[in-house]
């Protein structure tokens, strides 16, 4: 139950600050910066990953759990657990936020400034990326050490800094499906869900083809 507490209490932090940034950003007139939420966005997942590594894995993300799985450094029989927990501390997140901003339209949602498609590669790329780093940092039960929680927030700083203005770069389900259901924007919540589940299993694959030696060789937990 520990872990599951952990990818809840994570998650919520992450959405919760996150996207409050977001939010703060939209209802003082751009008082946060672009620059300040991206790293508001990176400092947050940095700070969760020391807080919730070694209790979770610190997935705070259903693509990267289900990538866990499918690289089988995770259980197949978690997974459902650990979506539901990150899920429902993103709800949290974002009905607090709500609670806090009524005045806000979008509550840190995220919203293409392209065309779906376009905004669908870009997404998936950019969860590509991410998660090459965190399959790569980490053994998906436990984060390894110091080293990945610097690694994660910086690449997670890095891509919300010049993917924000177009996609708000999500690369994460929970982060996409809390803000937009709950600011009822859901036009193109479907990529947000898909994209990120791709990207995350495409880098999988690449770190197949590049380490066979100690890739995907973790027994299930």
């Amino acid at each position: 139950m520990k872990k599951y507490i952990a990818e809840f209490i994570g998650t919520f932090s992450m959405i919760f600050c996150g996207t409050g940034a977001m939010t703060i950003n939209e209802v003082t007139g751009g008082e946060v910066t672009h620059v300040g939420i991206a790293i508001t966005w990176g400092l947050i997942v940095m700070a969760m990953i020391y807080a919730f590594g070694e209790t979770s894995g610190a997935h705070f993300n259903p693509a990267v759990t289900i990538a866990f799985a499918y690289a089988k450094k995770f259980s197949w029989k978690e997974v459902p657990k650990y979506i539901v927990a990150q899920i429902l501390g993103a709800f949290l997140a974002s009905l607090i936020l709500w609670f806090l901003f009524p005045a806000s339209e979008n509550l840190g949602a995220t919203i293409p400034t392209v065309d779906v498609w376009r905004a669908f590669v870009l997404e998936l790329l950019l969860t590509f990326f991410l998660m090459v780093v965190i399959i790569n940092v980490s053994t998906g039960s436990k984060e390894m050490g110091i080293i990945a929680g610097i690694a994660v927030g910086a690449v997670v700083l890095l891509e919300a800094m010049f993917a924000g203005p177009i996609t708000n770069a999500s690369m994460n389900p929970a982060r996409s499906i809390a803000p937009n259901v709950v600011s009822g924007n859901l036009q193109h919540l479907w990529m947000y869900i898909l994209a990120p589940i791709l990207g995350a299993i495409l880098a999988v694959i690449s770190c197949k083809l590049i380490k066979d030696d100690n890739c995907c060789d973790t027994p299930n937990c």
